[in-house]
C-alpha cells in the first residue's frame, strides 16, 4: 500500500530543493562580495592618487629687447627726438644723458 505524502516532496525532492537554495545563495553572495571588492579597490586607488600638479602656467610673451624701439619707431628716431627735445632746452644735459642711457641698457 503506498503511502500518501499529502503533496509534499520526498527525500530527493527535499535534497534537490535545498541544493538549489543553497547554490543560489553562494551566487548571491559571490556576487556581492565583488561588488564590494571592486568598490573599495577603487576607493584605494582613488586615495592613493598623487596629488595633481597644476599645469604650468603659459610661457610669458617674450620682452621686448633692450634698445627695441617702442611704438614702430627704431632706436636712432627715439635718440633723435631727445636730441631735439635737448636742444630746444626742454631738456637739461642730466635728463638727456639719463634718457639716451636708459634706451641705449
Amino acid at each position: 500500500m503506498p503511502l500518501n505524502r499529502g503533496g509534499r516532496p520526498g527525500l530527493l525532492g527535499t535534497i534537490a530543493r535545498t541544493a538549489v537554495i543553497s547554490g543560489t545563495a553562494q551566487a548571491t553572495s559571490n556576487a556581492v562580495n565583488r561588488r564590494a571588492r571592486a568598490r573599495s579597490e577603487r576607493e584605494y586607488a582613488a586615495a592613493n592618487v598623487p596629488e595633481q600638479m597644476p599645469p604650468p602656467p603659459p610661457p610669458a610673451p617674450p620682452q621686448p629687447a633692450a634698445g627695441a624701439p617702442a611704438g614702430g619707431a627704431t632706436l636712432a628716431d627715439q635718440i633723435g627726438r631727445l636730441a631735439d627735445l635737448h636742444a630746444s632746452g626742454v631738456l637739461t644735459d642730466e635728463e638727456f644723458a639719463a634718457a639716451k642711457s636708459r634706451l641705449l641698457t
